[in-house]
């Protein structure tokens, strides 16, 4: 059946009549483009490519971006297509962040003026894809210890170093890259096909099986100044950009949350057991589902409201934290319930939830893990640093 979506407190009235209508473009895109196929593409370990220029066309490349092509839509609408993506499958999320949020914002903040127009147009259409280089094989969720270098040689850099966990890295037309140079970390674009770089796809994952994981290598990769962004100065700016894909996350896993408690709701209703009834009139199956409607409504509005607070420019790196915590939390927490309520056919890839709770887990490490957020609150809230 169509979804028709999960507001238990008429969260619906909190949005304007644009913002509806982009959930609406967004959903029906998930209903007819993503569900038709993502169940063979998590049973093949395929990202559907294909589906990229329809994404493009519907403005969620970047969307929340002004210019070069870009939508310019609110953060708000944006977190509803994060969401409804999200319902589809994290790796359609997760490619459309890592777009929008790690490749085009930072060129979009830090970038020349001859790199925002050569790029920012390209990225937003569909017809380049990019990555995002930080997470290194011995520095995840310590990036300020990276051992990725750029020297400067004459008029050009040379780069060295590894980059791992990196998603779209192996279909990639371009790399945003931050290394280590002598006056600090900066940022580099690199180009797909540069002497000296090279991108490996990741297999065996049994999580985010949709979406494309790759390592980059480089090996005295030299690349001219040009494509040195700018107006990035130091760890700060790679952590910015972090910021933007967790509120996207934060937004997204509202969505994977939906999918699995209606699939759990509906189920429970149409599951008889003992003399016929539906398992649904139990206690313990509405005790389940009560604290999932309760949680998912919970962090609907932490998300609505971080959205409104991030177009006022109000929204800070901390208040992110919180929202990616919670809901990925709660989300994860969803599935495991909802799993639980579907008993043996839980499991089975007919149903979509068994998918969402291998996903969210590696949803609840990525863009900084549960851990690591939690101390941001916890100096947020006490202004006492507890990383070491």
């Amino acid at each position: 059946m169509p979804f028709g979506g999960v507001d238990y407190l008429l969260v619906d009235s909190l949005f304007s009549e644009q913002e509806r209508l982009v959930r609406q473009t967004a959903r029906r895109f998930v209903e007819e483009r993503v569900m038709p196929v993502i169940q063979h593409c998590f049973r093949e370990a395929r990202f559907p490519r294909e589906l990229v220029p329809e994404m493009a066309e519907l403005g969620l490349l970047g969307a929340n971006l002004e210019g070069y092509g870009c939508a310019g839509m609110n953060n708000v609408e944006y977190g509803l297509i994060m969401q409804e993506l999200e319902r589809g499958d994290s790796g359609i999320r997760s490619f459309v962040s890592v777009q929008g949020a790690l490749v085009m914002y930072p060129i979009h903040s830090f970038g020349s003026d001859g790199q925002k127009e050569y790029w920012l147009p390209r990225l937003q259409s569909g017809s380049a894809i990019g990555c995002f280089g930080l997470t290194e094989p011995g520095f995840g969720s310590n990036p300020a210890g990276m051992l990725a270098t750029a020297r400067r040689d004459g008029s050009g850099w040379v780069l060295n170093g590894e980059k791992t966990w990196i998603t779209n890295g192996s279909i990639s037309d371009v790399a945003v890259v931050w290394a280590r140079t002598e006056q600090g970390i900066q940022g580099f674009l690199v180009e797909t096909g540069t002497p000296g770089y090279t991108a490996n796809e990741i297999h065996g994952k049994l999580s985010m099986r949709a979406s494309v994981t790759s390592s980059l290598l480089f090996s005295d990769c030299r690349i001219p100044d040009d494509n040195r962004l700018p107006g990035a100065r130091g760890l700060r700016s790679a952590l910015a950009c972090l910021t933007q894909a967790r509120y996207g996350i934060g937004w997204g896993v509202l969505g994977a949350a939906m999918d699995c408690y209606e699939t759990a709701r509906q189920y429970s209703v149409d599951r008889k057991q003992f003399d016929n009834r539906p398992i649904a009139s139990h206690q313990l199956v509405q005790e389940k589902l009560a604290w999932m409607i309760t949680e998912i409504t919970k962090g609907q509005l932490l998300a609505v409201h971080a959205g409104r607070l991030k177009d006022g420019e109000r929204l800070e790196p901390a208040h992110v934290s919180m929202l990616k915590r919670n809901n990925v939390a709660m989300a994860l927490e969803c599935s495991r319930l909802s799993r639980d309520l579907l008993g043996a056919n839980g499991i089975m890839d007919e149903y979509p939830i068994m998918r969402h709770l291998c996903n969210l887990e590696t949803v609840k490490t990525y863009e900084g893990t549960d851990h690591i957020h939690t101390l941001v609150i916890g100096e947020k809230v006490t202004g006492v640093a507890a990383y070491r």
